[in-house]
């Protein structure tokens, strides 16, 4: 029934509000919206589907320098503080225009003490997904103690989270983290999948902090630092592939289960390291990597060619089933060229049945031992 007839329904012959979230939940968000002031009934119903998931995306530019939409939707929670245990992700992400300057004029401090202000309050305290990205803020307030990410979230409880990510863009000199995160991480009991953007020092955590922690993206130095008696199976680095010497491998190497996945994508990886890498985790199986081009694998050979270098790499991987150079910036290559670099690196390393280019073509070995290319 179109939305536009819905109150000629007998609404006085009320239906449950079981049936109608059945019904409402699988509507697109803008149907909802208009449900909402149709009668109180549908309004209640629609209202907790629409704030069951929050994801607000503030883009800052220099005719719009603060980021309204947050500021709007803190005050809508402030102001429903009924659908508190409705809520289950909380998700907020500032991004500065492509054509406004980084160190752009960016007026967040009021946005900033409402968000302080929904995560304190225990209104969300039901919440099972947390992101902040915070953008400029680190630019803003740049002198600010403590980091602006832990005074928002200083003195807020979310015993329910499995799924948290924090942070704001960084560059050196900027403002550090301290204790107030290692507290708020070490309060985190359910907690699975962990992303810290901008921390690149240790963490400060108890031994049964974090006790079922599966993932984690990070830097080197603080993944090192959590990794050790965790069942962290998939990891994701940032920064520099110098920073990951042998002490931190040693380390990446004391997980309580074997680590599976190992995603390269935030950073420009030497073939050196995937060596070193392969030696301290043997049981890698899906490896995500940005190749540095600059340490070209084979001197002679331009364009993908260039990755025919990497056969000695992969022969060290004897569990690696899926390697993905989607995030490698390499010009040229055709089908027939990969299909050749498919044999080729199959050849050093059998336990391998999918490959992704960085044309972002997939490549899987079918039951005869033939590769097969899926655009």
């Amino acid at each position: 029934m179109p939305l536009q007839n819905i109150t000629t329904l007998p609404l006085e012959h009320s239906v449950p509000n079981e049936v109608l979230f059945e019904i409402f939940n699988n509507l697109p968000v803008s149907n909802l919206a208009t449900l909402t002031s149709v009668s109180h009934g549908f309004n209640a119903v629609a209202e907790h589907i629409l704030y069951s998931s929050i994801s607000i995306r503030d883009i800052l530019s220099t005719s719009s320098p603060f980021p309204c939409r947050t500021k709007r939707c803190c005050q809508s929670i402030m102001q429903r503080a009924h659908l508190g245990k409705s809520i289950r992700g909380f998700h907020i992400r500032w991004q500065i225009d492509v054509h406004t300057s980084p160190c752009g004029n960016f007026d967040l401090g009021p946005t900033l003490l409402k968000l302080e202000r929904v995560l304190r309050s225990g209104i969300l305290s039901s919440i099972e997904s947390l992101e902040l990205w915070l953008g400029p803020v680190n630019r803003v307030f740049h002198s600010s103690i403590p980091h602006t990410i832990e005074r928002i979230i200083y003195g807020s409880h979310f015993p329910q989270l499995t799924s948290c990510s924090l942070g704001a863009e960084w560059a050196k000199g900027l403002p550090s983290y301290s204790d107030v995160l290692d507290n708020f991480l070490g309060s985190l009991q359910l907690l699975r999948h962990l992303k810290l953007h901008d921390h690149h020092a240790t963490l400060n955590l108890s031994p049964v902090a974090l006790p079922i922690l599966s993932s984690f993206r990070g830097s080197p130095a603080t993944s090192a630092s959590l990794l050790p008696g965790r069942p962290i199976q998939y990891l994701s680095l940032i920064g520099d592939d110098y920073d990951v010497n042998q002490e931190i491998l040693t380390r990446f190497a004391k997980t309580t289960v074997p680590l599976r996945f190992l995603d390269l994508s935030g950073m420009s990886v030497r073939p050196i390291l995937l060596r070193n890498l392969a030696a301290y985790l043997p049981a890698i199986e899906i490896l995500k990597v940005r190749l540095a081009l600059r340490h070209t694998l084979h001197y002679a050979l331009t364009g993908i060619r260039l990755l025919t270098g990497l056969s000695s790499v992969l022969s060290t991987y004897h569990q690696l089933v899926h390697l993905d150079l989607s995030p490698t910036s390499v010009a040229g290559g055709d089908a027939e060229q990969e299909l050749s670099l498919c044999n080729e690196w199959y050849r050093a390393c059998p336990s391998l049945n999918r490959i992704t280019f960085p044309s972002h073509t997939d490549w899987f070995l079918n039951s005869e031992g033939l590769w097969i290319c899926r655009a």
